[in-house]
C-alpha cells in the first residue's frame, strides 16, 4: 500500500494521506470519528506544510463534526487541498469532499447527499430479541421528518396553524419533542458547514448562486440519504469541483483501493452464523481502519466476544447474537524493514 500511496504522490507532485474504514455489515462498520483528529495531526506533523495535499477516502460516512475537524485540521498544513475517491464516500465523506479545491473520482466513486441521520438516546427505541442487549435507538433522518411535513402541506393540502399543530402534536407523540428539536438543529448545521467548508476554495461573494445550488441539491434535492452521485452528474449537474483522471491516475488510485479492501476484507460480509460455526462463543479479531501516510501506519483494530444466544418470543424459539467488545483500539503498525 505504501509503495501505491508514493506512487500517487509521484504522478500528482502532492503529498497524500489515506483514510480507508471498513463497512462490512452494520455490525463491523467504522464510522469517521473525532478520535481520528490527533492521529491525522501526528502524520500532517511528520510531512510539515505543503502546497497540496490529497486525502486518498474510502468511507460510508460518520460524525458531521468530525468531518469539519478534519477538513480545518489539513487546511492548516496546505495551501490546496485534494480528495481521491476510488469507490465510496458517502454522508460525512462527501462532506470532507466539499471542502476540497478539487476532487478526483474514478469511474466507480461515488458522493452521496449530505442530510444528516440524528442519533440520541430521545429517539424512539427499537425492539431486541436478544436478551441483555443495550437499547437501540431509531436513526431520525433530518430530511425523512421534513418530507413529512412537506407531505401534511402539499399532497395531503391540510393548512391552517390549527390543523397543522394537530398533526405536530401526533408526530410528536411518537417521536420525543426533544429529537424533533435536534433534528432542526442538524438541518441547519448541515448547511451551515457545506458552506463554510466551500468557503475554504469558492469565492462566496462571485460564487453565491453555484454555492447555493450545490447546498440545496445535497441537503434536500436528492430526497433519500441512499442516492447516489456518480462523477458525471457530480461535475455537470451538481457543479462540484470535479478534476479530470487520466487512465494512468484511476489505474493507480484503484490499485490503491484493492490493496485496502483486502487488507480489510471489505468484499467478505460480517456474518456471526458463519464465523461460529459449531461453536457457541469465540473471541475473533478484526482490522477495521486505516490511516496513513508514506511516512507513518495507524490501524484501527477490535477483538470482539461473539456468542450464540438462544430465547423464546411468543413461543417460538429464536436464536440470535450477542457480542462484547474487549478492545477497540488504533495502534501504529509497524513498517516492514528490508
Amino acid at each position: 500500500r505504501v509503495y501505491r500511496l508514493k506512487e500517487l504522490e509521484q504522478i500528482r507532485n502532492t503529498r497524500a494521506l489515506a483514510y480507508v474504514t471498513g463497512d462490512r455489515g452494520p455490525d463491523l462498520q467504522t464510522r469517521i470519528g473525532m478520535d481520528v483528529i490527533p492521529l491525522f495531526y501526528d502524520l500532517l506533523a511528520r510531512m510539515g506544510k505543503q502546497p497540496q495535499i490529497d486525502l486518498f477516502i474510502y468511507s460510508t460516512g460518520g460524525v458531521t463534526m468530525a468531518a469539519w475537524g478534519l477538513v480545518n485540521l489539513l487546511r492548516e498544513f496546505c495551501d490546496r487541498l485534494g480528495v481521491l475517491v476510488p469507490f465510496k464516500a458517502y454522508s460525512s465523506a462527501t462532506l470532507i469532499a466539499l471542502g476540497a479545491n478539487e476532487i478526483v473520482m474514478s469511474k466507480m466513486g461515488q458522493l452521496s447527499p449530505v442530510d444528516p441521520t440524528v442519533n440520541s438516546p430521545f429517539n424512539p427505541t427499537l425492539p431486541s430479541d436478544v436478551p441483555g442487549s443495550p437499547p437501540n435507538f431509531l436513526p431520525l433522518s433530518v430530511e425523512d421528518v421534513v418530507s413529512f411535513m412537506d407531505l401534511v402541506r402539499d399532497e395531503a393540502k391540510i393548512s391552517g396553524e390549527a390543523h397543522i399543530a394537530e398533526i405536530v402534536k401526533v408526530l410528536a407523540s411518537d417521536v420525543r419533542p426533544i429529537a424533533l428539536g435536534n433534528v432542526y438543529r442538524a438541518k441547519q448545521q448541515i448547511g451551515m458547514l457545506a458552506r463554510k467548508l466551500m468557503s475554504f476554495h469558492m469565492d462566496s461573494d462571485h460564487e453565491e448562486s453555484r454555492i447555493n445550488h450545490i447546498v440545496e441539491t445535497l441537503t434536500r434535492k436528492l430526497y433519500s440519504h441512499d442516492y447516489l452521485v456518480g462523477r458525471k452528474e457530480a461535475k455537470e449537474q451538481i457543479q462540484l469541483p470535479v478534476a479530470d483522471c487520466s487512465e494512468d491516475l484511476e489505474s493507480k488510485i484503484m490499485a490503491l483501493y484493492h490493496g485496502y479492501a483486502e487488507d480489510l476484507d471489505l468484499d467478505t460480509p460480517f456474518n456471526p452464523e458463519l464465523l461460529l460455526g459449531n461453536q457457541s462463543t469465540k473471541v475473533v479479531e478484526f482490522d477495521r481502519a486505516f490511516i496513513e501516510s508514506s511516512d507513518c501506519t495507524y490501524l484501527f483494530h477490535t477483538k470482539r466476544e461473539v456468542k450464540r444466544v438462544k430465547t423464546t418470543k411468543e413461543g417460538i424459539q429464536l436464536e440470535g447474537f450477542q457480542q462484547r467488545t474487549l478492545e477497540d483500539v488504533w495502534r501504529i503498525q509497524p513498517r516492514k524493514t528490508a
